[in-house]
């Protein structure tokens, strides 16, 4: 895979995690208000944002042909996907009291669930 056609990929993937998102923060909105969707919308943030800095990881690995090398590289890119998403979490627990943990789990697993969705839908 190219450095052009993978960042076009990441670009796309995060683009549909954003979507997912904002339709799971707009549902939260109409049945548990304002507070569900800011939970909905940080939950999916927070899978969006490792997302992208798993993306900028995968991509200094990119002109990697060794089979090796590109594992080690993609398993750095899942961890620090992972880790960043624990951190977000870590912050928004500790610091928005009016949380909807349901909300924020549904926003999660929206982002989570589209961006496998994505890279199926964008023959990866």
């Amino acid at each position: 895979m190219s450095a052009l056609n993978t960042t076009d990929v990441f670009s796309k993937m995060l683009k549909i995690q954003v979507v997912a998102t904002l339709v799971v923060a707009v549902v939260m909105f109409l049945f548990l208000g304002v507070h569900g969707m800011v939970s909905a919308t940080l939950g999916g943030a927070s899978v969006v944002v490792g997302a992208y800095v798993a993306s900028l990881v995968a991509k200094r690995g990119a002109n990697k042909t060794d089979a090796s090398a590109i594992l080690v590289n993609l398993l750095k890119a899942e961890a620090v996907k992972i880790l960043m998403i624990i951190v977000i979490l870590v912050i928004v627990f500790s610091f928005y009291k009016q949380l909807v943990p349901f909300a924020l789990i549904a926003g999660l697993a929206a982002a989570a669930l589209f961006s496998g969705a994505a890279l199926s839908k964008l023959n990866v």
